[in-house]
């Protein structure tokens, strides 16, 4: 259901796009626009080309009828194999209070295996979203949230994350994580995608790697219980930005998920919900959204760990929060 809202009314009723943001001497000459993706006609076609294999595999008895949707399908679940790693069943136990003290109150939450993309979502993977019309298609949206996506916007009043330009990401962070999403946008890619976020004690399964065994061992960091800052990207590594997601391949989990630390917080599906140290909830004046793992700014190191929580205005576009995906497996 797209439908363009980024046109402002002018008196007279005809529609006219807003001015563009004036850039700052040498900006324009710095970015490097990524080009147009192309788009194929044909709707399987399509979501090969523009990474969409879950929804292609989800809705392969609606597209039966398209010609070679069983080869098309086979090479979605190849490119999954590649994109996602398996997450073995497990458990996450969570704080409930906002001082994480010993002996806090705890909610322990099974968490069945699924798969979980081996990095987060990078700039080139949302281009696909943003050039494919993602932010006009009203069924990739919370009806509540509608109104909202006006405010939406580049560095120039187009669609896109915050600090893009002309809905357009710079070609030298590609491969780099995508950032100024908040929420709203990331849960709109995944669906459009086929995938969701994972949930908070997915999230933390994952990075401590908490399965169910005699040893009942959980690890403080995706690669063990000791801080290394030559295994992640946060503030004491020096880097100062974001890098490629697939940097650090030393600081992977056991199943080679990468990124689980550092680089950028990620969103995950659940409100962050804590209660004082009286068991009294803890209310924002805005909804939050769990975010985990830390970023390349993160100045604490007791922050960017596989256990931290905390949490972020749900509509919240800032410049160190990004995301990744999960599939479940049916």
């Amino acid at each position: 259901m797209p439908i363009n809202l980024f046109v402002k009314k002018r008196e007279d009723g005809r529609g006219v796009v807003k001015p563009m943001a004036v850039a700052k001497p040498g900006e324009e000459a710095r970015y490097q626009p990524a080009d147009p993706t192309r788009i194929p006609a044909d709707l399987v076609e399509q979501c090969l080309t523009l990474g969409r294999f879950g929804y292609l595999l989800h809705n392969r008895e609606a597209l039966q009828r398209e010609h070679d949707i069983d080869r098309a399908c086979r090479e979605a679940a190849d490119h999954i194999d590649d994109i996602f790693a398996l997450v073995p069943e497990g458990f996450a136990s969570l704080p409930k209070s906002v001082v994480d003290f010993p002996g806090c109150p705890e909610e322990t939450i099974e968490t069945p295996e699924f798969l979980l993309s081996r990095t987060p979502v990078t700039n080139a993977q949302y281009q696909k979203f943003v050039d494919a019309g993602g932010y006009d298609d009203l069924e990739l949206w919370p009806k509540d949230i509608w109104p909202h996506l006006i405010d939406f916007k580049d560095q120039t009043d187009q669609p896109g994350p915050r600090f893009w330009r002309n809905s357009r990401h710079c070609k030298t962070v590609s491969n780099h994580p995508v950032v100024g999403i908040n929420f709203y946008e990331a849960t709109a890619y995944a669906t459009w995608a086929g995938y969701r976020l994972p949930n908070e004690a997915e999230w933390q399964m994952a990075a401590t790697w908490r399965i169910r065994s005699a040893a009942n061992t959980m690890r403080r960091y995706p690669w063990g219980d000791a801080l290394d800052t030559l295994r992640c990207n946060i503030w004491a590594s020096g880097i100062g930005t974001t890098c490629p997601v697939e940097n650090y391949p030393d600081g992977s989990a056991p199943n080679g998920v990468m990124n689980l630390v550092g680089n950028v917080w990620e969103w995950t599906s659940n409100e962050f919900v804590v209660a004082d140290e009286e068991g009294n909830r803890v209310v924002a004046d805005m909804r939050m959204n769990s975010i985990r793992g830390g970023a390349y700014d993160t100045y604490f190191a007791v922050q960017a760990t596989g256990v931290f929580r905390t949490g972020l205005v749900s509509m919240a576009r800032t410049h160190n929060t990004g995301f990744r995906c999960a599939l479940t497996l049916d």
